[in-house]
């Protein structure tokens, strides 16, 4: 079993270090660790922000734990060259399609929501979103009208096969969250009342769901969705939705957690290859400092364990740790807490 490490920037190596210090400590046999330069330091180091080195590190490997990117050095680069080119890259090249990013509130940290405690405590779900269609991936320019004016336009569609195969990842992940003797949940989230693009989704999603009779599938349009996750969160496991809609959503849904330092995510190919990164940036501002959260990363590997490996009581033993971590009042800044980031490593690694 081969892992590839690519911290990157800013706190990207800090907060690394400690989730790699956790699948050390796991003693996984076979398990081998490669490292590679991605981002900013990769561009400093090699003149390009994915090097063809790092690639083949990446298609060497099961799966992917990776830190941040981001240096502000790189800002005035053309965009080729820029640090977030990395992350673009390695989705690209990898076939990375299915974007995974769970969201719940710990216990004892519902009062850092913006939600009320009550409500915020509800919160336990999954978002899924599609990561390579959509407007982000469609013909797009800006064009000059005969008066004069310019007009931007993008293109958003989706064809049937894309939106399978990000279903099938749905359904199956409420499968796998549901609780014994119940129903899977899963929220198909749309704006099939406007967009022709939506109606295929909608109409693909229902077709799919006939393989899953033990998942309960419901529909909703984005607009209410997004009052539905300020207003109720609760009522939500698994949502599924397309690549726009799911960026927006998913960082909602952080926000209404309370601290981004928290929240894991997952990029998924159609086999079990898999990315693995904590939702932050590379925070330039308090890299070197010693005061980054990293439970964000250490959750990502346990995503990691869980999706790529196959190790589910692994992972679970991870996320069991971070939450004693946490119960215990072990916490830094970013929660009102004074620990640092290897102060907080060494707090799960004794519950681990």
């Amino acid at each position: 079993m081969k892992i590839a490490v690519f911290a990157g920037d800013g706190i990207g190596p800090e907060v690394t270090r400690e989730a790699v210090r956790v699948l050390e400590a796991l003693a996984l046999p076979g398990l081998e660790l490669i490292e590679g330069d991605v981002g900013g330091a990769a561009y400093k180091r090699h003149g390009h922000p994915l090097p063809q080195a790092t690639l083949d590190i990446a298609r060497e490997c099961d799966a992917i734990l990776f830190g941040a990117v981001g240096d502000p050095d790189c800002d005035n680069l053309e965009r080729s060259l820029r640090p977030e080119q990395a992350i673009l890259g390695l989705r690209k090249a990898m076939g990375f399609f299915a974007n995974l990013r769970p969201a719940r509130v710990f216990a004892g940290l519902e009062d850092f929501s913006a939600l009320r405690p009550e409500v915020a405590g509800a919160i336990d779900l999954l978002i899924v979103r599609e990561l390579n269609g959509d407007v982000y991936f469609g013909e797009k320019g800006i064009r000059k009208l005969e008066d004069g004016r310019r007009q931007g336009w993008d293109m958003m569609s989706y064809a049937e096969d894309e939106v399978r195969r990000i279903a099938h990842v749905g359904f199956k992940a409420a499968q796998g969250r549901a609780k014994p003797g119940e129903k899977g949940k899963l929220c198909s989230v749309d704006k099939a009342n406007v967009l022709e693009t939506s109606q295929l989704w909608r109409d693909v999603m229902i077709e799919v769901s006939a393989d899953y009779p033990d998942v309960e599938l419901s529909h909703m349009y984005v607009d209410n969705a997004a009052m539905q996750l300020v207003r109720n969160p609760g009522q939500f496991d698994v949502i599924v939705t397309g690549n726009l809609f799911g960026d927006i959503l998913s960082d909602q849904a952080s926000m209404c957690v309370g601290s981004i330092g928290l929240l894991a995510s997952a990029s998924l190919s159609e086999g079990t290859s898999g990315l693995y990164e904590p939702i932050h940036g590379s925070a330039p501002d308090i890299a070197g400092k010693g005061l980054a959260n990293p439970m964000a990363t250490i959750l990502s590997a346990a995503m990691l364990l869980r999706h790529s490996l196959g190790f589910e009581a692994q992972a679970a033993r991870i996320e069991a740790a971070v939450a004693k971590t946490l119960a215990d009042g072990i916490r830094g800044g970013d929660l009102g807490g004074s620990f640092g980031t290897a102060a907080i490593g060494d707090a799960v690694l004794e519950r681990l």
